[in-house]
């Protein structure tokens, strides 16, 4: 399953959430994630519709939007939510 995750230097909650998302990748090898800074790529805001930070967008096989979670999120619970749209 492929995952943007969009973020700032300057998000708290994104440096919150960057480690707690790393360690669910390292564990979950069939998850790829791709990370977008919005000061590097702000037009990326626009394109993928970004209202917040951090945002992730989760996507099936065939590239569509199966899922988006936004804010600081528990880690027991952001896994339940990968596992929930994982072969979707």
């Amino acid at each position: 399953m492929k995952v943007i995750k969009f973020g700032a230097k300057w998000c708290v909650g994104c440096k919150t959430m960057g480690p707690r998302f790393k360690k669910i990748e390292k564990e979950n090898k069939w998850l790829k994630a791709e990370y977008i800074g919005i000061d590097e790529h702000p037009e990326a805001m626009n394109k993928y519709q970004i209202l917040s930070l951090p945002t992730f967008i989760f996507f099936n096989k065939d590239e569509k939007e199966i899922k988006r979670l936004s804010g600081v999120i528990g880690k027991s619970k952001l896994m339940e939510e990968i596992l929930e749209v994982k072969n979707k």
